[in-house]
């Protein structure tokens, strides 16, 4: 649910290439599919399969369709564009074609963020947009965009996952009860037929991305579908290491026994060549042409290259920050600038690189391929809000370790 261009869905899906100093080999040495050359290897296929998505972004539904459709060969129809609650509506009615996939084992859904974002205007529950994305001039309502969760949690209880994932911006752990009006919704689905183990704050770098990403996890099992040693571990209130489907850090800021660095963007931005001298990629080509505007703004700040990338935002594309400033505004990499090379932002390419999508990934559609059109202001929006693909699989993996000692 809520898939966007599909951050969290390629992590569950895995076989996908990344740098290998993301991967720690000491703590996971059987990730690694194959090499690739010194700095990039392929994941191995987990064993998840996608069968359905959904959003209400059209360019989120092109981009998705391209690479999965090709990669995975999942058909087109498999993603729906419509809201999750029209589609729960669909659903129910007597009169409709539409019905989600059977004998589904697990859910996976960010629903939207924005209401709940540090960044936003933290409306939470009392958004005044609708689960389409159009204004409502009332009081919020249950199909409210900060209400969506609800309509997860709906999807959930009609199809009765053994378990799902549910994802939101850190924001939302301190906002008011919030996390805990959110884990009692989702923990009483068929009365109380779902184990919520407490939700988890987890940062990007400490799973090998290049960026300082904090994100907020909800997770539940079906207690019908559990072992009873199962249920057992998850219900205490420390849960033991082999049952905790959260995964373990990888990589750390500071030295850290068994744990990799930090993976820098001067590792990840190896390679790129300037967008004026880049003749194949157009996701390299492009960026954000917004002037500097000022440290009082939002995304007017020279990334660090021998660190993590900030927050990738799915704002406006003044919102990107700058691969390097000018002189006169506080850049940092003179040896660049003396070398004729330019102030500007982020390329699309570099923000997909922060985010680990592999570089096969198109996110610019051009009209003339004969399909619908993706701009560079929307790739920037569709990158922004994906759940990095790395965390997704280190995620995905964790789970999948321990699919036989969770479930019947």
């Amino acid at each position: 649910m809520f898939s966007g261009c599909g951050g969290l869905d390629l992590g569950f899906e895995g076989d996908f290439t990344t740098l290998r100093r993301s991967v720690n080999t000491n703590l996971h040495p059987d990730w690694i599919q194959s090499v690739i050359d010194e700095r990039w290897v392929r994941l191995g296929k987990t064993k998840f399969a996608t069968v359905f998505a959904n959003d209400i972004r059209k360019s989120a539904k092109v981009v998705w369709n391209r690479y999965f459709g090709t990669k995975y060969k999942i058909p087109d129809e498999a993603y729906e564009l419509a809201s999750i609650v029209d589609l729960v509506k669909l659903s129910k009615s007597p009169k409709s074609e539409f019905s989600f996939p059977d004998n589904i084992d697990l859910i996976t859904g960010g629903f939207p963020c924005q209401d709940f974002s540090v960044a936003g205007k933290r409306l939470g529950f009392n958004s005044h947009k609708n689960h389409d994305g159009t204004m409502h001039g009332d009081a919020p309502t249950i199909e409210s965009r900060g209400f969506l969760y609800i309509w997860m949690r709906e999807v959930i209880s009609l199809l009765q996952p053994k378990m799902f994932v549910a994802e939101n911006v850190k924001g939302l752990v301190n906002l008011a009860d919030t996390k805990t009006i959110i884990e009692r919704d989702f923990s009483s689905i068929g009365g109380d037929g779902y184990l919520v183990i407490p939700a988890k704050v987890l940062n990007a770098a400490h799973f090998g991305v290049p960026q300082n990403r904090e994100r907020v996890f909800f997770i539940g099992f079906r207690k019908s579908a559990l072992q009873p040693c199962a249920l057992n571990a998850l219900s205490k209130e420390v849960i033991p290491s082999e049952y905790d489907p959260y995964p373990i850090e990888t990589h750390h800021f500071q030295e850290e026994k068994n744990l990799a660095p930090i993976v820098t963007l001067r590792e990840v931005f190896h390679g790129l060549d300037e967008p004026e001298r880049e003749m194949l990629d157009i996701e390299q080509q492009s960026y954000s042409k917004a002037k500097y505007m000022g440290r009082h703004c939002q995304g007017q700040t020279e990334v660090n290259l021998d660190s993590v990338s900030p927050t990738i935002r799915a704002e406006h594309h003044g919102n990107i920050e700058f691969r390097r400033l000018a002189i006169e505004h506080g850049g940092r990499y003179n040896n660049e600038l003396e070398r004729g090379m330019k102030e500007r932002r982020l390329t699309i390419r570099e923000c997909a690189r922060i985010q680990t999508f592999p570089d096969d990934y198109s996110f610019i559609i051009p009209s003339s391929l004969g399909q619908p059109s993706v701009s560079a202001s929307e790739a920037y929006k569709l990158i922004g809000n994906a759940v990095p693909p790395l965390l997704g699989y280190n995620l995905a993996k964790s789970i999948e370790e321990k699919w036989e000692r969770y479930f019947r």
